[in-house]
């Protein structure tokens, strides 16, 4: 497991290049409240403890942002690249619950610091990422101080709790095939050809990598989709909308 690196941002605060537990990466100079419009609400005497707290974060994709049961120092808001926020059942089957990218904030994180525990699921940055910590010091105190700020987590946490409810939706009450058909033609996005394993695929839908294996078998002799090392290729997508619209178990 790698260790993020931090550096502490100096007003006015700008991103640059952190040091330490990670090699020096180069940042884009670009003033990271832009990515949070909702921030520009905070008073100036509110501003001047984010500012002054907020801490750079560098770090490339592959990275392990937190782990269960680690405690959680930072509220991480996320400027640039992609974080992937996932859970493991009992059988060490990865499911996504939510990824995180620019302007996003992690709602676990959230919850964590709230309710002072520890985290409850993995993070791991899929590309490299650009983000800003809070400590938790920095955190609660304008918790308690400023509405805007209030307004800027629970607004973000509504909307990230509407993504978990989707999750729970698809994973409770629509079909393996259903499942399945609707990610591949939402990772496609209109290209034909994904590049995928069935173990990603199979953490994209919360099941385990031979129910995919078995899934994708069954779509390529129907005709759906053409399956390579690495790869998935659509070739009739009208079949798997009408199994994705197919919501029942």
């Amino acid at each position: 497991m790698t260790r993020a690196g931090f550096v502490r941002l100096a007003s006015p605060c700008r991103l640059r290049a952190c040091s330490g537990w990670l090699p020096p990466m180069e940042l884009s100079n670009v003033n990271w409240l832009q990515r949070f419009p909702s921030l520009a609400e905070l008073a100036p005497s509110e501003l001047t403890p984010l500012q002054g707290g907020a801490v750079a974060m560098a770090l490339p994709a592959g990275v392990t942002v937190f782990a269960p049961d680690q405690p959680c120092n930072f509220f991480i808001l996320v400027c640039e690249g992609q974080v992937r926020v996932y859970q493991l059942d009992a059988e060490g089957n990865e499911i996504v619950l939510y990824r995180i990218g620019p302007g996003g904030m992690c709602i676990l994180t959230t919850l964590a610091l709230l309710a002072d525990q520890s985290y409850s699921a993995f993070a791991v940055t899929e590309t490299p990422v650009e983000a800003i910590g809070l400590p938790a010091a920095t955190f609660h105190d304008l918790m308690g101080r400023s509405a805007a700020f209030r307004r800027f987590v629970f607004n973000a946490q509504a909307a990230r709790m509407a993504d978990l409810m989707r999750v729970i939706q698809h994973v409770a009450f629509e079909s393996i095939e259903s499942r399945l058909a609707s990610r591949l033609l939402a990772l496609t996005s209109g290209k034909p050809e994904l590049e995928i394993t069935h173990q990603q695929l199979a953490a994209e839908i919360g099941t385990a990598r031979e129910v995919v294996s078995r899934h994708l078998k069954a779509f390529e002799k129907r005709g759906w989709v053409s399956l390579g090392r690495g790869r998935v290729e659509l070739r009739n997508a009208g079949p798997l909308r009408a199994a994705a619209a197919h919501t029942g178990r």
